[in-house]
Order: C-alpha cells, then structure tokens, then sequence
C-alpha cells in the first residue's frame, strides 16, 4: 500500500400519575373524535388544495402534490415508500415545509431539526453533529435520507433545494433496512413543475453575512419541466463562532410528467469551506466544587479561540435517475438509481484550558480564576475521509380490492455499495510534519494565529466497503369501512469488509493490515391497527422493530466484528385529527421505544457485548396550519417523563440512571399573522429543559429557551417583499451540542438578517 501524500482538496412527584398524562390527553383526543361524530362533521376538507397547471388528460396522469412553498401543512408523505396520506401511516411524522424553512430563515438541516421536538445534538468527536431522537442516534446509524435514499455521508446540509423535511418517529427498518430506535429523517428536494416560476432571494445579516438563492423552475413542453436551485453563502460567524464559506447547486429535468412513463434526472453539488468550533470546555465554580456544578462559560456565544488556519472543508455530489411508472390510477413502480461522492477535510482544534502551571496565577482553572488571561490550548483533530455510494430501489405502490377488502399494497427492493476511506496524519517518527499550535488567551478571541496545514502528510488509515440488499412488503387492508389493518415484513442482508492499515515509526518496516468482517441478516416488522371514522380523523395503534449493526459508523474492530446487531420496537397510540375546514392539522401520540440489546463493552474481556436495555417514554403533539383566515401556526411538544436504562455495564451511563441528551420537554412554536395585504408578522419560541451530555458524566447543560421575531412587507404583490428575522433576540447564551466532560458547542446567538425576494 502506498501512503496517500495529499489528500484531495474540495473545491470553492407522583410518577403513577404523571406517567397516565399523556393516556389522559389522548383519550380526551378520543372523546373529542367522538363530539365531532355527533355533530356531523363534513366528510371532505371544505377547501381542496390549489393545484400547479393541468395538461390535457393523459393516460394514466397522476394528480399533483402541493409543494411545500404553499403553506405550513402537508398532508401527504413518501417517506413510507410511495405517495401516501398521512393519516394512513401509524407511526408520529413532523413535517416542516419550504414555507417554514423560510419564515424562520432555517439554513441548514440542523437549525431546521433543532425547531422540532425530541431532537439533541452530540458534539461527537470530529465535530459531526450526533442527531438524537427520543435520546437515541439517528446520524451515527445512517438514517438520513435525500427523497426516501440513504444518505449517509457527515457534511454539513444546506436546506437551498429543500421542499421539505419529513421526521418519523420511531423504528423505521422495514421502510429502510438497519436504522436506529429513533427514526429517520428524508430531505425531500424540489421537482419541476408545469409553470414557469422563478424567484431570488438576496439575504444580508450580522457578521458580514451573504447569502443568495436562486430557484427557477420552467416548463419546458407539454409534459416536461426544468428546476434549477442555486446557492452562496458567506459569513465571518455563523454566531456560533464557525465562519461560513458555502456554495451549492441542484438541477432535475422532469419529463412524462403524469404520463404513464415518467422520467427525471437529477444532478447535487454542494461546497463547503467552513470554520469549524470544536467547542468550548466546560468550567466549575472552584476548583474543589462539585462535578454537578459544572456550568457553561461566560461568553458571547460568537467567540472563537481556534486557529484561523482550522476549516472543514467538504463536498456532496450526486446524481440521480428515476422512472415512474404508472399502471393505472391505482398501481405505480418507482425505480431509482443514485451515483454519490462525498468527501470531508477537517482541520479543527481541541480547545481546552492549560493546566494550572501555565496560569497566570499558577492555579488551575474555575469561574474564580477566569478573566482575560486565562491561557488556552489549541490541540488538534483531524478528520479526513472520502466516500462514495450506489444506490438502487425500486418500490411498487397498488390500491386493488381482493376477497371483498381492499387493500393499499407497498412493495420493493433496494440496493447499496458503500466505500469509506479514513486519513490520518503522519507522525514526525514516521516522516510526517506536525505543525504546533500557539496557545492563547481568554481576552484574545479571533486572535488570526494559523499555521501551514499543508505541511502535514497523510496515509490511508483504514477503510470499509459494505455491500447490502433488502426487500420488503406491506399492505393496509380496509377490514370494515372506519378500520384498516397494517402489517409488514423486511428481510435484509450485509456484508461489511473493513481493513486498517498501521504504519510503524521505522520506516523500512512494511504496513501491517488487519480486516474484519461482518455479515447480517436480519428481519423488520410493522404491524398496526387504525380507526378512521372520518376523513378528519385518524387513530392508530402500532408497533415495528428496528435493527442496527456494529458497523453503523463503518469501524470495525477484533472487539466489535462478531457483535449481532442491537435490536429495538417502537410501540405508540396515536390520533391525527383535523379542522372541519381541512386547514388545521394536529397529531397526537404516546410511545415507548426500548432497545431490547444494546451494545456495551464488557471490561472483563474487552469485547462489545449485547448486555444492555433502555427504554424512554412520552407524549407528543404538533399543531400545523390555518388557525384563521391570515394566521398560520407551526407547534411541536414532547414531554418524556420516561427514560431509563434497564441494563448497564460498568463503563456504561449506569443502571438505573436516565440516558444522556434525553430532556423531560423539548418543543416549538411559530406563528404568522397578515396584519395587512402588505404587511405580516411572526414570532416564535424554541427551548429545551436541562439534559446531561452522553456518558452521563454527572451534571446537566442548562436549560434553555430562545425567541424569534420576523416581520415580512409585500412591496409588490406575488412580485417583491422584504423580510426581517431576529434570531435569537436575547442573544442567550446556551449549549446546543454536548459533548460529555470535554466541551459543549455554543447555540447560534443573535443573528438580524434581512431578505429581499423577487419573483418573475
């Protein structure tokens, strides 16, 4: 094996009561189902949703979806394989449309995920975000999606080309194969439609940020259409210390638009060059205080004591065919084929407090000693790694009646070849360069100190091929004319190769590789029942299971190579109920998700073993739509009184104790009111109550809540407006990301930016 010299650069009180709550408020849910029947509440929403433009009738034309840009609600999802209501899948799903994402000016995936409930972060090493769900990761175990396709890569998302997120909540491996106990999250991007629709929003804000978005959709025949998204972004702080250098660019030609035989073609790329904040370090009162009295710094959430040569450099590319075909109204197959390549470069450092001989006073650091001078060090982490994928699915979706029942059957098969390839530095023993970094102080933030990245060598350290294949069926069966029975089943198979490669500091001696080996298969079920008394109601219960393997991460080890996968089921009642006058969704829900094995390392024998349970509880609901003509409103609660871990090992969080990044309440609100034809008006909350940072180190990271104003003038109707968001407006100091006893990543602080918007 050759070393690899340069890495390629990317381009430009009582618990019995509390715990019967949320059984409480769903059975008022029921009893409210119930007045509404009494009162005969209309079978159909009173206004349908407005449709793009018509072509004359075609054989086989399927109907068209709203785009998210119309309003805050959806009522449709394809994150259950095909185009389905949601009202027809049992399991909690939060949808946040493009609408949204603009009024509360969301950038990124993470911002938007952030105004959701029951979402955290891990400051993982390496600086990846760890996306938690109910407490449990998301990110680490691949369950993000771009339109219903894996999408596993780290990078930092960029929200330019978004329709919509969709966010299920639960075990989700018969829709996906292997994923976590949490759910998943699908990007679902932007689709030409039949008009000619442009638009560019030019968007000034603090820290010298720029950010321009282009979208510009045109028919191009009778049946086909081209849309094409653009984006540039820069900021000097993205109010959280990170300097924000990004630019993007997505195409899809669409033809056969609702024909039988419909095609797209689909091409994404995204740049970024950004600063990277590893974090702060957390600080205690005095050197001899508690453990639990640890607390965040006092400091604007801005400041930023890394080097100015640190940066996380990264690409997402893709490109992806699709065909539709369409049976009849009733019946389609949706085949897909997605060629990606990502690749990560990260120059980031550790920032931590010196020890206490390096002081000024000679004394180790607490809030009693902190000041200006406090000296800071500046280490090093290195995360540099290449990825690539192919992916294929096809997924048949068909209405029929059989035996005098009808049925709404899901079918599909799926493919994936993964290649992951790892960096690492060489060490000076080996040949290498390692630059030293300067410290600095407290007084000094953005202090401009660097040093030559490019002097640093790099060498293949290990890498990892998996090459899987799935299949799966699912039918909805309408048994009487308010119920439907739900059942599903998904066989996976996994072969996974992973090899390191260990250089010695003699020179002359050879590179010695070890590989590993994983093999899976594994079954998914999904079974549920739902009573649909109406077309505004929906209850359901249901229970699915999900796996996830040693290898989620792509890093196998002689402790983890031979571990069967972790097993979970996701058990929840719920209800979506909705306004006699179709604008106004809501959804309720209590789950409990256990993870019936969790891995664990045993410190007797040093290997990953299945010995560990948890579990967590709650209750849910979100609120989305019209609450009267020119007032439109977006909620989202949690409340998880419960969460636990059953089984633990010593090294483990601890039996008995509550799981890390799980907080009691979590949740958002948004609101819009047309105060005039010209005029609208927002305003919006988003907090969470205190949670402990993974490994459960014991203290909490302080709760927090953060305010949003936004204010949007109309200077030309459907032509031009204006728009101003106050992010943040207290500019509270909080932590967003957690990161055990090491250090925690600052939340945004205030950020003013004001977005002009010209449609043509």
């Amino acid at each position: 094996m050759s070393s690899k010299k340069t890495h390629k650069k990317s381009p430009a009180s009582g618990k019995r009561n509390t715990a019967l709550l949320p059984l409480g408020a769903l059975a008022a849910g029921f009893g409210l189902a119930s007045a509404a029947l009494a009162q005969g509440v209309p079978e159909q929403p009173a206004e349908p949703a407005k449709a793009e433009a018509t072509l004359p009738v075609v054989r086989g034309k399927a109907s068209a979806e709203k785009p998210g840009k119309a309003d805050y609600q959806a009522t449709e999802t394809r994150i259950g394989k095909g185009r389905q209501e949601l009202r027809d899948i049992p399991q909690s799903i939060t949808v946040v449309t493009e609408k949204l994402i603009d009024d509360r000016n969301l950038d990124t995936m993470k911002e938007l995920l952030k105004n959701t409930a029951g979402i955290t972060f891990m400051a993982a090493e390496g600086g990846e975000e760890d996306i938690r769900l109910r407490g449990f990761p998301l990110q680490a175990t691949g369950d993000v999606f771009i339109d219903g396709m894996r999408d596993p890569a780290f990078y930092e998302r960029d929200t330019f080309f978004y329709d919509r997120l969709e966010l299920l909540r639960g075990s989700a491996s018969m829709l996906f194969g292997r994923g976590s106990t949490g759910g998943a999250v699908n990007q679902v991007m932007k689709t030409p439609r039949l008009l000619n629709e442009n638009q560019i929003d030019l968007t000034l804000s603090s820290h010298g940020g720029v950010r321009a978005v282009g979208d510009f959709n045109a028919k191009t025949g009778e049946s086909s259409a081209l849309r094409v998204g653009t984006m540039y972004s820069y900021a000097d702080n993205n109010g959280a210390g990170s300097k924000i250098d990004k630019a993007g660019l997505a195409g899809t030609y669409r033809w056969g638009i609702g024909e039988r035989d419909e095609f797209s073609a689909t091409i994404y790329a995204l740049e970024n060059d950004n600063g990277m904040n590893y974090g702060m370090p957390w600080i205690r009162p005095t050197t001899t205080s508690a453990v639990s009295e640890t607390r965040l710094l006092p400091l604007d959430p801005t400041a930023y004591y890394g080097l100015a040569s640190d940066y996380n450099k990264g690409s997402a590319n893709y490109g992806m065919l699709t065909h539709t075909h369409r049976f009849g109204q009733n019946a389609e197959l949706i085949t897909k084929v997605r060629k990606a390549d990502y690749t990560r470069d990260q120059r980031s450092g550790t920032v931590r407090f010196a020890a206490a001989a390096a002081q000024p006073d000679r004394t180790a650091v607490s809030l009693a000693t902190f000041g200006p001078r406090t000296v800071i060090n500046r280490g090093t982490h290195l995360k540099i790694q290449d990825m690539q994928t192919l992916t294929a699915q096809s997924d048949f979706a068909s209405k029929f009646k059989a035996i005098g029942l009808e049925h709404s059957l899901q079918a599909g098969v799926d493919f994936a070849d993964e290649k992951k390839q790892v960096y690492s530095q060489l060490s000076a023993a080996q040949g290498g360069v390692v630059p030293a970094k300067p410290t600095t102080t407290v007084g000094t933030p953005n202090d401009g100190a660097s040093v030559d990245e490019s002097l640093r060598r790099l060498r293949l350290a290990n890498e990892y091929r998996s090459k899987g294949w799935g299949a799966y069926a699912q039918d909805l069966v309408t048994i009487a004319p308010q119920w439907k029975l739900l059942a599903g089943l998904r066989y996976d198979s996994l072969d996974g190769d992973y090899s390191t490669y260990a250089i010695p500091n003699a020179a002359a001696t050879p590179v010695t590789t070890t590989s590993y080996r994983m093999k899976i298969s594994e079954w998914s079920q999904r079974a549920a029942v739902l009573f649909q008394p109406n077309a505004l109601m929906s209850f359901h219960l249901g229970a699915a299971t999900s796996f996830n393997t040693s290898g989620d991460a792509y890093s196998l080890g002689a402790d983890n190579a031979s571990t069967p996968p972790e097993k979970s089921i996701n058990v929840e009642l719920g209800a979506k109920l909705d306004s006699a006058d179709g604008k106004m969704t809501s959804r309720f829900a209590v789950f409990r998700s256990t993870k019936l094995h969790e891995r664990n390392t045993d410190p007797l024998v040093n290997l990953v073993t299945l010995s560990g349970k948890r579990h967590a509880a709650g209750f849910e609901a979100d609120f989305t739509g019209r609450l009267a003509q020119g007032w439109e409103v977006f909620a989202s609660f949690m409340w998880m009184p419960v969460a636990k871990i059953d089984v633990g090992v010593a090294g483990s969080e601890g039996q008995g104790t509550r799981p890390s990044l799980t907080p009691r309440y979590s949740g958002t609100l948004w609101t819009t009111y047309q105060l005039t034809p010209q005029w609208r008006l927002g305003a919006g909350l988003n907090g969470r109550s205190g949670q402990q940072p993974n490994r459960n180190p014991g203290f909490f990271a302080p709760k927090f809540v953060t305010g949003d104003l936004m204010a949007e003038y109309t200077a030309i109707q459907d032509k031009l407006s204006f728009k101003l968001n106050v992010s943040n407006v207290s500019n509270k100091l909080y932590a967003e990301s957690l990161y055990a006893g090491g250090h925690y990543i600052p939340g945004t602080g205030r950020i003013v930016a004001l977005t002009s918007s010209y449609k043509f």
